[in-house]
């Protein structure tokens, strides 16, 4: 018999997060469709489009949940509001990202969604470490890994940005449970 565990959801004061479905697929596309946004990823296209939406919905879907986790972030008066996912890639260490819808950004949305996941992440993956980057010209995603209680380990990373169809220097950051 195939037992499939359904797909978390994590509460907090203000949000949910969960997986993203079908029906998102729009609003994802109409929030994610910034370049500003987009400019601040290293996977993210610009411009995104219905297209890339459906690509992201159906590839969370497929996602081996004991290697990764992405949800939509949503919050309770204002429907989806952004993205956070965590995946395992080559550090030693999963590692974690987002991103916030720009009408939605300065509210402290992407914070409170980090510490959701990172409470997740411990109990649920049993993580001690979590790591995450941001581009250095982006230190508003630098405040927000540092309110939820990540450390700058000191190293800088080259990664290619999709968007900004170049290398961006990242800024390496180490969460400890």
């Amino acid at each position: 018999m195939c037992v499939i565990e359904p797909s978390p959801v994590v509460e907090t004061r203000r949000l949910a997060l969960r997986a993203p479905r079908p029906q998102d697929v729009s609003r994802l596309a109409s929030l994610a469709n910034d370049p500003d946004i987009a400019r601040m990823t290293l996977r993210m296209p610009h411009p995104y489009s219905i297209d890339d939406a459906e690509t992201f919905v159906l590839g969370v879907a497929g996602q081996d949940p004991a290697r990764a986790a992405t949800f939509l972030i949503e919050h309770e008066d204002h429907g989806p509001v952004g993205v956070i996912g965590l995946f395992e890639d080559s550090d030693p260490a999963p590692e974690v990202g987002y991103w916030i819808g720009r009408p939605f950004w300065g509210r402290g949305y992407a914070t409170e969604a980090l510490q959701g996941s990172l409470v997740w992440a411990a109990k649920r993956w049993k993580r001690r470490a979590l790591v995450a980057g941001h581009f250095t010209d982006n230190p508003a995603s630098g405040r927000v890994l540092e309110k939820a209680g990540f450390l700058y380990t000191g190293e800088v990373r080259r990664g290619f940005s999709k968007a900004r169809s170049d290398e961006a220097q990242t800024r390496r950051m180490v969460w400890l449970a």
